[in-house]
């Protein structure tokens, strides 16, 4: 039966975030191959995601928006240092030694390494017995070993649209080798803010005015980490190019109206659903990349963009399936207690 075009809103709007993402990534690394500091591009697109976040809050919440306890706000402030702007800088200086599209891949292990963290921290639980347990470990494994293949092993050359003769062509081993680091230590930055947000959403429920407040709080952050490694004042001077048009896009579009997207997503289909397509970026940046950067795309790549997407569906799938058990448990659960209700009326009726 076909889908109306309500039920095709979700599946639309879904690609169209991941689509974005994965323009997030490209834009980025033209924008540094054109000179700009990634430095300096963390805290010009924090600013414009500030103004745009801030003015929302100030609209719809009035006075009560940034009240905050002491305790609460010191939480906000180390989640903002380590999950934005710490996993912003390394993203930037990763994507700078490398390419767009290792950005993008790195950036599909997120739900896989977050699930990690989540059951390190002992939020989440793996029945190491079960075969439902069993697969998500191996999907986990899977789906880094996907990333590391992606990172450090070339092979043959299948398909280049450009005059570039091998993966990363402009980068030494060794700046290759430590782009992968960042990015890798990046993503487990953005794991970890992640998994902790939900426990400072506890104290601080209202998601609009925490967002907020932790891209002010990255903004100043991101002010004294450019001032630390950019001491050239050429390099923060803006200009009608494409240094202005990724810091907009990723600070309007990305930060601002993405997130309204994935919440809406997420509240018609689900969490799951929105991260099944995350792979949806990572295609979007290759074909982006090797059209318009020339990036070469080799076996490595194919082998490292299988076992990623491979291991991150194996993990959604079993913990969808989880979900899916723990919901009709309780429901048989509800309809037993329902049962018992009904014959103790009837019991009490005759």
């Amino acid at each position: 039966m076909p889908l109306s075009m309500e039920g095709k809103m979700p599946y639309l709007v879904v690609i169209l975030v991941q689509a974005i993402y994965g323009g997030m990534f490209l834009l980025t690394k033209v924008a540094m191959n054109h000179g700009l500091s990634s430095f300096v591009f963390v805290f010009y697109r924090q600013v414009v995601a500030t103004i745009v976040l801030v003015s929302v809050a100030i609209v719809f919440k009035g006075k009560e928006a940034f009240k905050v306890s002491p305790s609460v706000f010191v939480k906000i402030f180390m989640l903002s240092l380590f999950g934005i702007t710490g996993t912003l800088n390394l993203y930037g200086v990763g994507i700078r030694y490398t390419t767009s599209t290792l950005g993008a891949a790195t950036f599909n292990t997120l739900p896989a390494m977050t699930f990690l963290l989540a059951v390190l921290l002992r939020m989440e639980v793996v029945k190491v017995k079960s075969l439902n347990g069993i697969a998500k470990v191996v999907g986990i494994v899977v789906c880094l070993g996907g990333a590391m293949t992606y990172a450090f092993y070339k092979g043959p050359r299948l398909l280049s649209l450009g005059q570039h003769n091998s993966k990363g062509s402009h980068h030494s081993s060794e700046t290759w080798i430590t782009g992968s680091f960042l990015l890798l230590v990046g993503n487990i930055f953005w794991s970890l803010w992640t998994v902790l947000q939900g426990r400072v959403l506890k104290e601080y429920p209202s998601k609009l005015l925490f967002t907020a407040m932790q891209c002010f709080l990255s903004t100043i952050q991101s002010f004294f980490v450019a001032i630390a490694f950019e001491h050239n004042s050429a390099r923060w001077k803006l200009g009608l190019d494409v240094g202005l048009l990724s810091i907009a896009y990723c600070g309007i579009v990305v930060t601002s109206i993405t997130f309204y997207l994935q919440a809406w997503v997420i509240e018609k289909k689900g969490p799951v659903f929105l991260a099944m397509f995350t792979p949806l970026s990572l295609v979007t940046n290759i074909i982006l990349s090797m059209f318009l950067l020339g990036e070469v795309i080799t076996v490595g790549s194919v082998c490292g963009v299988v076992l990623l997407v491979g291991g991150l569906y194996i993990v959604l799938w079993c913990k969808n399936k989880e979900e899916g058990s723990s919901e009709t448990h309780q429901q048989r659960h509800d309809s037993k207690e329902e049962m018992i209700v009904l014959e103790s009326i009837a019991t009490e009726v005759k």
